[in-house]
């Protein structure tokens, strides 16, 4: 995925409000982005990291900037836009190269399923073989050289992890597969620390038939590609 404009630089001055961040340019000007991040955002919104930011063309928006990508002090590059996980994905699949996923003649995207009113975010497929569910989550949050999610508490997140299992249970292919967007994460674990219960529905999951897969994205401020598969340790 190419960034088309290019994304543009500047400094971290604060995040606010959640879905607001101050930076400052090359220049000097303090711009006010929106941030399209809902997490906690731990490590990720360092006063003085760098920012790349794109800027939307619709001047109806209050706010035209949107925070793309983190450069932190030391070096390391994170895409704190969540909606670019999904769209990673679907370039992937569509181009075949997450081998876990080929063989399907059809995608479909926010495909309305389970017993609790739950959107999957791509549904596979083929005259062949079941139907494939793929839940995608972003994964920023860094310890060393281990990724974890949540970075906070997620009540969706296990009610994602229910609804997996009762696909699994009725069996289809139900996976759930974790976009890496930090550059220095080589393994993913679920973060117990932080939402215990999210990783005994993780653990339980895996056993009743949901796939677990965690693909890395190549990070650039010119574009970004799930490239490579990591350990997954639950």
């Amino acid at each position: 995925m190419k960034f088309s404009p290019a994304l543009q630089r500047a400094t971290l001055i604060q995040r606010y409000k959640r879905f607001l961040a101050d930076v400052v340019t090359p220049e000097g000007e303090t711009l006010t982005l929106h941030c399209p991040n809902t997490g906690a955002m731990t490590g990720c919104a360092t006063p003085g990291d760098t920012v790349w930011y794109s800027t939307s063309g619709n001047t109806k928006r209050k706010y035209p900037h949107t925070w793309e990508m983190t450069q932190t002090q030391q070096g390391a590059f994170i895409c704190v836009n969540t909606l670019r996980a999904n769209q990673l994905v679907k370039e992937a699949l569509t181009n075949g190269t997450l081998p876990e996923l080929v063989g399907y003649d059809t995608q479909k995207s926010e495909v309305k399923y389970g017993d609790e009113g739950s959107r999957i975010d791509f549904m596979l497929q083929a005259e062949d073989r079941p139907e494939c569910y793929i839940e995608v989550k972003s994964v920023t949050l860094a310890e060393q050289e281990n990724g974890y999610f949540p970075d906070a508490v997620t009540l969706r997140g296990q009610k994602h992890l229910r609804e997996l299992m009762s696909v699994a249970a009725a069996g289809k292919r139900a996976v759930l597969l974790f976009a890496v967007l930090h550059s220095a994460i080589e393994r993913f674990s679920p973060a117990r620390h932080i939402d215990p219960k999210y990783a005994q529905l993780l653990n339980e999951a895996q056993k009743q038939g949901v796939e677990v897969f965690a693909y890395k994205a190549e990070l650039s401020a010119d574009n970004m590609t799930l490239r490579s598969s990591l350990p997954v340790v639950l």
